[in-house]
């Protein structure tokens, strides 16, 4: 039996029961779960291990989360839209003028923030290692084409996103998004979160434990087709995570470092009509904005219904999280989940170390989400 540390409602307790399950079916190395109401914790726990050899994940233990971080980078160009900074309907060139090249005029912040930009890949195709030269990789996206036709159809911008909207925020406010993120978001609500990790903070990491296979996602696909171009444009195999120099750069679709409590305590703002704690990230019509429909098809790269509002996810029936409409979430490769619900004013956000291989859910997060929803009477 794991031991779970940490704190727990009554009310909340087939949270406590879900997380303790994980570890009881032996599909966890270390873990945290985090969900809060009205801007107040009411789940906070951790458990398990943060490495192979038995170093004790500890209340602040921190893990690489992939694409949960990109719900940070959404959030930061969200609150530039908010004090109208950035007009979420104007072309990124706009702001970005080299941005134009080779047909990319029609491109507007909107398809960045929702998949649908079409440049969901590097071309040509990229080393993880180019990753860490943000000016080398924006200039290699804003030289390249569209795979198709803007707005038209998403898909999933898995790494390419991130640049994109960090570039915008760096145009607009002089600042890295990893700069911006911190001195705008994580300091104010003092949240532990990182897009971009001091190596002060490196012996408080956990070890990832990468999926049997890293492209799993794409056995039997077509090389040819978007999918496989996407995810083969820079082959990420998630050993990069255990290197200083992933850790350090600013990736701001993939390489955010936190744990379940930072990106609750973010969420928490969100969920609240913009603040919490007296910290004000956006208004509660900039909040609004993310329900704002963008797409809703199968997307070109997971292959799956996706319906996408303004750089989250949205309810539907291929992904019912939540049975309110005005929820929003998004997840990252391995398992890590973040889901805000307006209507509860509730958050639920889980971060692990033992990645499954799935780059669309993963039920020990899914079943903690339907946990939290269980102790609401849902």
């Amino acid at each position: 039996m794991t031991e779970i540390h940490g704190t727990c409602d009554e009310q909340f307790e087939p949270v406590r029961a879900a997380f303790e399950k994980n570890f009881d079916d032996g599909v966890e190395l270390g873990a945290s779960v985090y969900v809060t109401r009205a801007g107040q914790p009411v789940v906070d726990l951790w458990a398990g291990d943060a490495d192979s050899h038995g170093r004790p994940w500890e209340s602040d233990t921190i893990a690489n989360v992939y694409s949960t971080t990109k719900t940070m980078a959404a959030t930061c160009v969200l609150m530039l839209a908010d004090r109208g900074e950035v007009d979420l309907d104007a072309p990124v060139s706009e702001y970005w003028p080299e941005f134009k090249a080779n047909g990319k005029e029609a491109v507007l912040v909107r398809h960045v923030m929702s998949h649908t930009a079409g440049l969901s890949g590097f071309d040509p195709a990229i080393a993880p290692s180019d990753l860490y030269d943000w000016d080398k990789v924006v200039a290699h996206l804003a030289a390249q084409a569209p795979w198709w036709e803007p707005g038209t159809a998403s898909g999933y911008h898995a790494v390419t996103q991130g640049y994109l909207q960090g570039e915008i925020v760096r145009r607009v406010t002089g600042r890295t998004i990893g700069t911006f993120f911190r001195e705008e978001v994580a300091q104010p609500l003092g949240a532990d979160f990182h897009i971009g990790l001091p190596a002060s903070e490196d012996h408080r990491v956990a070890e990832i434990i990468p999926p049997a296979s890293a492209l799993d996602a794409l056995g039997g696909v077509d090389v040819d087709s978007i999918a496989a171009r996407t995810l083969l444009s820079c082959p990420l195999d998630a050993t990069e995570p255990a290197t200083r120099e992933w850790r350090a750069a600013e990736i701001p679709a993939a390489g955010g470092v936190g744990n379940a409590r930072p990106i609750g305590r973010v969420h928490s703002a969100l969920a609240n009509g913009g603040e919490v704690a007296g910290v004000r990230l956006l208004s509660a019509a900039g909040v609004e904005r993310i329900l704002e429909e963008q797409s809703n098809g199968t997307d070109l790269v997971l292959n799956f219904p996706m319906r996408f509002g303004m750089g989250f996810g949205l309810m539907s029936d291929a992904i019912p999280l939540s049975p309110n409409p005005r929820a929003f979430f998004w997840g990252g490769w391995g398992g890590s989940i973040a889901l805000t619900d307006l209507d509860e004013a509730m958050t639920v956000t889980y971060v692990m170390n033992r990645m499954a291989a799935d780059l669309i859910g993963d039920m020990r997060g899914i079943g903690i989400v339907f946990a939290a929803y269980q102790a609401l009477g849902g």
